[in-house]
């Protein structure tokens, strides 16, 4: 079944600030048919790919990276903000348009040669993923995947992803407020 999952994404203007146009997930999540959409698409991009694990980037990546790992019986892999996961971690910085964050991924989630699907709601200019990538290359994981519901490609996300499949369910192709 299709789904116009366009008409599902709320679009709110000149947020978190003035110029930028916010495309907001919550418009799917209150549409169970929608959310169905994305869960029965994912399974099917994923489900024959020999993943060893589906890595769900903080927060919105959890709510469309678990339903699927549940159906492909694949362990979630949290990638979180700094501060929130106990133990030993991977911890990776990375630029925000006006500074500076950081994600951790527990070095226990992770072996050596898994095949790692990286899951989040939107992908814009990749800056978090690419954080995300360098912390599973390093524990010697390959991030083989790169899936978001929505993707931004004027701002040229997959130039720094070169070798990984980059999937998006619906592109949106220049911010118009």
């Amino acid at each position: 079944m299709n789904y116009d999952l366009d008409s599902a994404v709320k679009k709110i203007p000149n947020f978190p600030k003035e110029g930028i146009l916010f495309y907001d997930i919550t418009g799917i999540l209150m549409k169970p048919e929608a959310f169905d959409h994305v869960i029965n698409k994912m399974v099917e991009l994923y489900k024959d790919k020999n993943l060893t694990s589906i890595a769900c980037v903080e927060s919105r990546g959890f709510i469309f990276g678990a339903p699927l790992a549940k159906e492909l019986g694949l362990p979630i892999v949290l990638v979180r903000k700094a501060g929130k996961l106990p133990g030993d971690i991977y911890k990776r910085s990375y630029k925000l348009e006006y500074g500076e964050a950081v994600i951790e991924v527990q070095k226990s989630d992770i072996n050596s040669g898994d095949k790692v699907l990286l899951v989040d709601d939107l992908l814009a200019t990749g800056g978090t993923l690419q954080a995300a990538t360098h912390m599973f290359h390093e524990a010697g994981a390959q991030v083989t995947d790169i899936f978001a519901v929505i993707g931004l490609p004027f701002l040229n996300f997959k130039e720094k992803f070169k070798g990984i499949k980059v999937t998006t369910l619906i592109d949106y192709h220049d911010e118009e407020i």
